[in-house]
């Protein structure tokens, strides 16, 4: 599995754009930006190499490591996927491209489309350096997505949320079009991400898509108000980041809800643990979602070998199918 820390090619030139850059103005910089996405705002106030890279400091780590924790996810369901061709939609930085790249060492062809002029600046240059991203290319307009080639592998990272309800139908549609075999959708791991995600899982799987992760099934998914999915992955900060954000711990917790779809059925189902499993003297207690809906599994002690296996379940984790 790759890990969730950004790679160091990536750290290394981050590292070298931060050079000379003034923190304080940075900081106040990201203030404004992470008001105007809490606001639903989106990129707009992203307009120059400082709110760029301000941007790019507090939040590629953490995207990085949601969209690597999704990638792993698929590959544990899918370990001969080999895609040569990536499409990186809503790219921003690039964020998705790099654990693309880190996942998959058959990609190849990496194209990147973004509506900001800033961060699609970053993104090229913070690739340069990285002989297999280099040649990577960038358009700055989404309606280049309809004549994009289609790709092996699609993903869309913290985009459809920037969108307008009556948008987020055609982007799924257009998404899928241009998916020669597996879409990856991330959201923020809230109710409103998560209602945005199921919303393109149901309309996808009845265009004809099968879902690979995180859910062991095509049905409509099982869980209900105020209950949703969503998982989370650690990573450490940092020091930029620690820095601009005034943050104390060394370390956060990306949220995130996803779901990865393919042309063809997979062979194989797994469950999907979806909340922290609780482990006790007596029995390893875990909420499944499996292929025949939500599981309360407890896995007994007195079962060696099953209750060493439940004790290394995570969050998130697939494991072997109950019913």
């Amino acid at each position: 599995m790759t890990p969730p820390s950004l790679p160091a090619a990536l750290r290394a030139a981050l590292d070298a754009k931060l050079e000379g850059l003034s923190r304080r103005d940075a900081a106040s910089r990201l203030a404004l930006i992470s008001k105007t996405y809490r606001d639903g705002g989106g990129s707009i106030t992203i307009k120059s190499e400082v709110d760029a890279l301000a941007y790019a400091l507090v939040r590629m780590p953490a995207t990085y490591a949601a969209v690597t924790a999704c990638l792993n996810a698929l590959v544990e369901v899918r370990p001969d996927f080999s895609p040569h061709r990536l499409l990186d939609v809503g790219a921003g930085p690039g964020t998705a491209s790099w654990a693309a790249a880190e996942a998959f060492s058959s990609l190849r062809d990496f194209t990147l489309l973004d509506v900001n002029a800033a961060l699609q600046t970053l993104a090229l240059d913070l690739a340069r350096l990285y002989p297999r991203l280099a040649a990577m290319t960038c358009r700055r307009d989404i309606s280049a997505l309809d004549e994009a080639e289609p790709a092996d592998l699609v993903i869309a990272s913290y985009m459809i949320g920037e969108l307008g309800e009556a948008e987020r139908h055609g982007i799924a549609e257009r998404l899928w079009s241009r998916t020669r075999d597996t879409l990856l959708v991330v959201e923020p791991g809230t109710p409103a991400g998560y209602e945005r995600i199921i919303s393109l899982r149901a309309q996808l799987v009845a265009s004809g898509a099968h879902v690979v992760a995180p859910c062991p099934h095509d049905h409509p998914c099982p869980l209900s108000a105020p209950d949703w999915c969503h998982f989370a992955q650690r990573l450490p900060r940092l020091r930029a980041h620690i820095q601009l954000k005034g943050a104390e711990l060394p370390f956060e917790d990306e949220k995130f809800s996803y779901v990865v779809l393919t042309r063809e059925p997979v062979p194989q189902r797994f469950a999907r643990v979806l909340a922290p499993p609780s482990t006790g003297k007596v029995e390893v207690s875990a909420k499944l979602c499996t292929t025949g809906g939500i599981q309360a599994a407890k896995v007994p002690r007195r079962d060696k070998a099953a209750y060493a296996t439940a004790r290394r379940w995570r969050w998130g984790d697939a494991v072997s199918n109950q019913r």
